[in-house]
């Protein structure tokens, strides 16, 4: 079939031409639709339910809420696990489904479920689910900000609440039509409201009560419709508007009559405008601040929607009233952009190389076009496989491809047709005819063409375990592996059929065939070379197995990490506080931190989000914030020398001078991954599962003393589930049944008086604003004004709150952790100085001797642990197998158990040179590196093809053993060097790269780099050695004339 195949494209070479254009074209349109990012997404399947309980403690969220949403759940299909957070006034419910659960499908399982839940819980309480976007959606943050001389239409200057106004109405509706964009978030600023303040004095006076008030305003604030009427055959429609407008319309709502004398709103309360309780902030460069988010739909591309939004909020801007801005304060487009031109660099400057060493070593310029032209064929070839199979292009998926390897075939082929060519012309004295220069050509591609489809398949063999991960691993280095092996067919594909064609079109004429001054020096140093080695085979075995031992050694001395992390330019500071500090206070050290860190020249802005956002896809209490800081470019640096982690050390020490605040330094990005991963934001993760929480928080803190205990343990730290100051109001029963009164009546009054009650609505065009009832401000503050509350009796009169209850202040729960229906609490820790399985490994065996945990509790570690855990286990098993199936392989090729070993013997040569180069480089193995190692079998294994089915070749033909090598190891001399040469240049800038995202590609290339050139140098000097010692005697390896059909087979 190959046979036919090649004969085909030889014979229709201009229908091959024309087809690749095609295919090409398809590319090029293809480009257009390829989803660009800096990182792949490694969210898994997941749907957020987020339910708002205003003025519920986290206790209560949990018992009334969250279990009751949990229950429903229940027993969907394809649920891999359901984790939820229960805080003050909010529920979040986060559940996983199995990998490839379409996402609608999901949302609508749950939806269906919620419905049933709702009916249970509390009147007025709404799950919601979150948008529908990925962990990393959060892709473009503006500020809302006006200049100090900007004023409103009413002369006043704008205020947090008059821009939060014009976020909610005039910038988000526009924003949220960009296509791609499935939520805009808010955070900072006040909803505009109107309050109406009573006075508890004037109420009492008249003899009214809170309750009063709120029913006279929905009978005070309503339009209707009434029909219409015929009337001289014309019609007119019947209405009778009764909405309120404004302040003034507020205050004229009767309430009550006193002695046939209207009372008015206006009599017994102050009506105006007021903020909501409101459950975050946004600050920027030491001010408050209104801060928007764009939310990316799931399957988006990032650059796109961001580019998108960009162009949008400047159209906005010139809506927006004078002398006020929405300004860009993160676009991830920035990154994007920057690591992309890492990789297009990379891959240009790579191209570039390979190319010059084609023309270099193959001395026509016509032969290094064709073999030049694969790179960008099949790179078209792999973008429209990428559209097709909905791969991103990103540093990962576009990290490990290397030029070099995917024109190793086609430099294989045309270098043969060259040879062959040149040797038919010499051998006749005269130009080739037609049918004599197709049949070399044939013969040429056909004769060398088992080691490039070998190559090729080892290649793609060995990248199959990395297809098999599955989780965060998997969704990181699966991208990688899809392209690899995309690029791969593709270039093999095109090596079957354009390169023949081409060479059969391309190279007529005399073509000369002779070594250039570079190949001519390399075989003069090889020959003496290579007898030497011939001649003390033994001794270079020996040293070739001690430097293989050595190296094996030296590897167990290296550091190891899950990937190396992606320097994204800017610093994510998360600032933790005592669980009780509020909103307020959270905000005055926010600016102080914010101001402190501004002070360093090369910040160039820092905002921050303190407590949950409107959309709560982040739930975070007030003691909490978030901030991004933004660095100038490094070319507006006061010294552009100064390193990341000279920065990195000058922001700790200006935040080591902030009291009262725990800090926790990380990059934008990489602080959403490792919680998206596991829910844990560190490397470990102890999980305590139980029923009662003080029980949790005790067993919680003797593990953190044990682990602290550990050495290489960092940055240990106990969930804080306790510690939230609570008022609780509670009803003196006996007292109450004397009154004839019950508890919900008391209950009524305070969240009346201090949560405040919605009375409906006052619009504005298409604008709408809450009207809300509640206690003055000053007052809600003052103890001794609740305890004073008037509660009404059944009777007619009333009794002060503090006669009937009894107020008191305790601490109670911050928040409540569950894991698949059980609370849980996370003691979590970092390691230093050692290696992460080692660790864990020793956390483990103290915790079984030193902690007692009481019977219905139990243990389970998570954390970026468990990727490394479960990476390895599947590689472990994985690995083997595909070593075994290479074997096969090559046996198959063969026919011989004994070549194969011998060809085999280069791969463990390889690694050699993989590992001295990490060494040298400083660099821990990682997974990365891990996969540059999968890389170098597939090229290791290629060299020692093309060399034993040289001396095979040789055998066949009739030649001795010694002559076989002797000729073979010479002739194979240049494609070995030039796949070689192509191979580690491709990867050359990849490693010596320093700009965004080289540091995630560099362990790659240089394991790559390494690996090829002691593999090369082994292959030309050991495996000669090698093949006479196992074929010691020559007759003995007499090959029967199928020999050579075995080799081309």
């Amino acid at each position: 079939m190959i046979d036919a195949l090649i004969q085909f494209s030889i014979a229709r070479r201009w229908l091959i031409i024309f087809l690749v254009a095609a295919v090409a074209a398809v590319g090029v349109w293809n480009y257009q639709n390829l989803p660009i990012d800096a990182v792949p997404d490694i969210t898994n399947v997941q749907v957020q339910i987020n339910t708002e309980a205003p003025g519920y403690s986290p206790l209560e969220v949990e018992q009334r809420i969250t279990y009751l949403v949990e229950l429903a759940i229940t027993g969907l299909p394809y649920v891999e696990e359901t984790r939820s957070i229960s805080r003050y006034a909010l529920s979040q419910v986060t559940v996983v489904f199995e990998k490839g659960t379409d996402i609608y499908f999901a949302r609508n399982l749950i939806n269906e479920r919620l419905q049933q839940a709702k009916s249970e819980m509390p009147g007025g309480i709404e799950p919601v689910m979150g948008p529908v976007a990925t962990g990393l959606g959060e892709i473009f943050h503006y500020a809302v900000k006006a200049e100090p001389d900007a004023r409103q239409e009413n002369g006043e200057a704008y205020d947090a609440t008059a821009l939060r106004t014009l976020q909610d109405w005039v910038i988000r509706p526009q924003l949220r039509l960009v296509p791609g964009v499935t939520e805009i978030n808010t955070i900072g600023g006040y909803e505009k409201e109107f309050h109406i303040t009573p006075d508890p004095a004037g109420l009492l006076a008249y003899g009214l009560t809170f309750d009063d008030l709120v029913e006279a305003l929905p009978k005070n604030n309503a339009n209707v419709g009434a029909g219409y009427i015929e009337k001289n055959g014309e019609q007119y429609l019947i209405r009778a508007p009764g909405q309120v407008a404004d302040i003034a319309a507020i205050e004229r709502v009767i309430v009550a009559y006193r002695g046939n004398v209207p009372v008015t709103i206006a009599d017994v309360a102050e009506v105006g405008f007021g903020k909501q309780l409101r459950t975050g902030a946004a600050t920027l460069d030491g001010q408050e601040t209104v801060l928007g988010t764009a939310v990316m739909l799931l399957g988006a591309n990032s650059r796109t929607v961001s580019e998108a939004v960009a162009e949008k909020l400047v159209e906005i801007n010139k809506t927006l009233p004078e002398g006020v801005t929405a300004e860009s304060v993160y676009n991830r487009t920035v990154l994007v952009d920057k690591t992309i031109t890492t990789v297009q660099t990379n891959l240009l400057e790579g191209a570039v190389l390979v190319v010059f060493v084609l023309l270099l070593m193959l001395g026509n310029v016509r032969a290094a076009f064709i073999t030049a032209m694969v790179i960008p064929l099949s790179m078209l070839m792999l973008i429209s496989g990428m559209v097709g199979t909905k791969v991103s292009a990103n540093l990962m998926s576009l990290g490990a491809l290397d030029f070099g390897l995917i024109v190793d075939g086609a430099v294989i082929i045309v270098e043969n047709c060259i040879l062959r060519l040149a040797e038919r012309q010499h051998h006749l004295g005269r130009i080739l005819k037609l049918d004599e220069r197709l049949q070399t050509v044939f013969t040429a591609t056909r004769e060398v063409f088992t080691p490039s489809l070998i190559s090729v398949l080892v290649v793609i063999l060995v990248n199959i375990p990395i297809l098999a991960l599955t989780g965060v691993e998997g969704k990181m280095f699966t991208p990688m592996a899809m392209a690899v092996i995309m690029a791969l067919l593709s270039a093999l594909i095109l090596s079957l059929t354009f390169v023949p064609a081409a060479v059969a079109l391309l190279l007529t004429g005399r073509i000369e065939e002779k070594d250039n001054a570079i190949v001519r020096t390399a075989k003069t140093l090889y020959l003496p070379t290579l007898t030497a080695a011939l001649r003390f085979r033994l001794p270079v075995f020996v040293g070739a197995i001690l430097f293989v031992l050595g190296c094996g050694w030296l590897a167990t001395r290296m550091g190891a990490e899950f990937i190396p992390n992606l320097d994204e330019g800017d610093v994510a500071i998360q600032a933790l506080r005592i669980p009780g500090t509020s909103l307020t206070q959270s905000l005055e050290m926010q600016f102080q931190l914010e101001r402190a860190i501004l002070e360093l020249p090369e910040v160039k802005t820092y905002f921050s989000r303190v407590g949950t956002a409107e959309v709560a896809s982040d739930p975070m209490g007030p003691n909490i914030s978030d901030g991004y800081v933004m660095l100038k470019a490094r070319d507006e640096w006061p010294n552009p020398e100064k390193s990341k982690t000279q920065l990195l050390e000058d922001i700790d020490e200006k935040l080591a001078l902030l009291p009262g605040n725990a800090f926790e330094i990380s990059q934008p990005i990489q602080l959403r991954f490792n919680e998206l991963i596991s829910g844990v934001r560190s490397d470990l993760g102890v999980k305590v599962f139980g029923d009662d929480l003080g029980q949790l928080l005790r067993s919680g803190n003797e593990i953190a003393e044990v682990i602290n205990s550990i050495e290489g343990a960092e940055g240990v730290k106990v969930e804080q589930v306790s510690g939230l100051p609570i008022l609780s109001v509670e009803a003196d029963r006996p007292t109450l049944y004397r009154y004839g009164l019950n508890v919900a009546d008391v209950q009524e009054v305070l969240a009346a008086a201090t949560g405040g009650e919605d009375a409906g609505l006052v619009f504005e065009g298409d604008r709408r604003f809450a009207i809300v009832v509640r206690l003055p401000e000053r007052l809600r503050r003052d103890l001794k004004t609740l305890e004073r509350l008037p509660v009404p009796l059944p009777q007619g009169g009333y009794v002060p709150l503090g006669e009937v209850a009894k107020v008191k202040l305790a601490p109670g729960a911050n928040q409540i952790s569950r894991e698949n229906g059980k609370r849980r609490l996370v003691v979590s820790a970092n390691v230093r100085g050692r290696d992460l399985a080692g660790f864990v490994a020793e956390v483990q065996q103290t915790l079984d001797e030193q902690v007692k945990i009481p019977p219905g509790y139990w243990l389970s570690y998570g954390g970026t642990f468990e990727q490394l855990e479960s990476a390895s286990q599947r590689l472990s098993l994985l690995v083997p197998v595909t070593l075994v199936m290479i074997f096969a392989l090559l046996m198959m090729t063969f026919g011989s158990a004994k070549d194969a070993a011998l060809v085999f013997s280069g791969v463990p040569l390889a690694l050699t040179g993989g590992v001295i180069s990490l060494w040298l480089r400083d660099i821990p193995l990682s997974i990365t590196a891990g996969v540059g190692f999968i890389t170098l079998c597939g090229v290791s294994v290629l060299t020692g093809v093309i060399m034993v089915s040289a001396f095979r070749g040789g055998l066949a033909n009739g030649k001795d053993i010694d002559a076989s090598i002797h000729d073979g190891a010479l002739l194979r001399l240049r494609p070995i060097l030039m796949v070689a040469l192509v191979a580690a240049l491709g990867f050359l800038p990849m490693a010596l790269n320093t700009s965004t995202g080289a540091e995630v590609q560099r362990p790659l290339a240089t394991v790559v780099i390494g690996g090829i050139l002691s593999s090369t140098l082994l292959t030309l000097i050991v495996l000669p050695g090698l093949y006479r010692m196992a074929y010691r005697k020559p007759n003995a390896t007499t090959v029967s004339e199928g020999g050579e059909d075995a080799v081309i087979s």
